[in-house]
This record gives C-alpha cells, structure tokens and sequence, in this order.
C-alpha cells in the first residue's frame, strides 16, 4: 500500500480536516488565493486529490473556511476587548475612549498574533468576489454591533447613531491592524533579501496614534454616563 493512503487511512477524519485547514492557512497566507491550487495543497498534505475534495468540495469552500477560522477569533478578541465596559456594574463610569482604545488594540493584537494569516483578513487577494468579500468583512460588521451595544448600554445612545459609530471605530481599528501586517510583511521581505528587518512604527503606537484620532472625532457625539 502506498505511503500516501496509509497515512490518510490512520489518520481520523476530524483530525485530518483540522490538518488540511491548517495547511491552507499557512499556504493561502503566504502565497494568495490565487497561486495556491488544490494539487498543491493535496501534495503539501501528502494526500491525494480525492482525499481533499471529501473534505472541502473546492478551493473557494476551503479558503472561506480559512477565513471564516480567523474572522471567529477577531471577533473573539473583541468581545475580551469590550467586557470590561459591557460587564461592569451599572454604577462604574468608564471612559469612552479607553474603550476605542481597546478595540483598536484587540486588532492590533490580534494581527500580531496571527502573523502571517493576518492577511487572510486585512490583504485578501480575493476580495472582488462577493462571497469572499462578504466572509472577510463579517467580522468587522459583527464588532462594530458590539461596540455598539456598548455605546447603547453605557451611554444611552440612539441605537442607529451607535452603530454608525462602532462601524467607524470599527473601520479605524481594522486600518490600525492593516497597517501593523503590511509592515510585518515588509519586514519579512526585507530580511528574505539580507536586508535590515526593522519595521517602522511600532504597534503600540499604531495603536495609540489612531484610537486617539478615533476618540477625538467621536467623543463629540457620546454623551457621558449618568
């Protein structure tokens, strides 16, 4: 028996799919959508093509299951991000503004974290495809609900304003984590080349510079916690 179908006969189904899903986060993050194909991923997995097909019926079906991996912990790291405002007693005050901060940061943080499969969020290749498109920018859609309930809670804000708000900080913090994967891609190209691997600006005052920016412009239309 070849090498190839021993492997894929003793190793459990669930556990191969978690196998495959992670070898097309990597392979999709480094390389796009669109120079990965199902032969490469079957070979990088040492499966056979059929293998993959019983798993995930095309390429678009797996790379939405990639993304929507990534989209979950986001919008997870958002939602740690928003309890202490969300989950604190009716008669502690907070400050709007460490609140902003803290988004901003839980993407920051988050594309830090995700390394290169950050781009699977923030530098899709894919993005003229309405499904793809849809998948992708789901998660800032659901954030930007949460900040928005916080805002309603907290400041006893119209709802519809709320939400206006929250997409922008929503769209701030997804900038902020944009702009901290390009430039780790940057780097990583740079040091590739035998070049200097520094980066530019930090991503902590990434951070900073644009949820203090966010604040500014929406502090204005807030009302404070009575």
């Amino acid at each position: 028996m070849p090498a190839t179908a021993t492997l894929t006969h003793r190793i459990p189904r669930a556990a191969r799919r978690v196998q495959l899903l992670g070898i097309a986060t990597r392979l999709f993050a480094a390389h796009g959508y669109h120079h990965i194909s199902m032969d490469d991923l079957a070979d990088e997995a040492g499966v056979s093509k059929p293998v993959l097909y019983r798993h995930f019926p095309s390429k678009l079906e797996l790379y939405l299951e990639v993304v929507d991996a990534r989209g979950a912990e986001l919008v997870a790291a958002v939602d740690a991000a928003l309890a202490p405002a969300r989950d604190a007693d009716p008669s502690v005050s907070f400050d709007g503004g460490d609140v902003v901060q803290a988004v901003v940061e839980a993407y920051v943080s988050f594309a830090v974290d995700a390394g290169q499969s950050a781009a699977l969020l923030f530098e899709s290749d894919v993005m003229r495809d309405d499904a793809v498109r849809e998948r992708v920018l789901r998660p800032d859609a659901v954030n930007a609900d949460a900040f928005a309930d916080v805002l309603v809670l907290r400041c006893r804000m119209d709802r519809e304003q709320a939400l206006v708000l929250g997409r922008t900080c929503t769209a701030i913090a997804r900038s902020a984590a944009t702009e901290v994967a390009e430039q780790a891609r940057l780097a990583a190209r740079r040091k590739d080349h035998g070049g200097r691997d520094g980066r530019g600006v930090d991503d902590a005052t990434i951070s900073s510079i644009l949820s203090t920016f966010a604040w500014r412009g929406l502090r204005s239309f807030v009302a404070p916690a009575t």
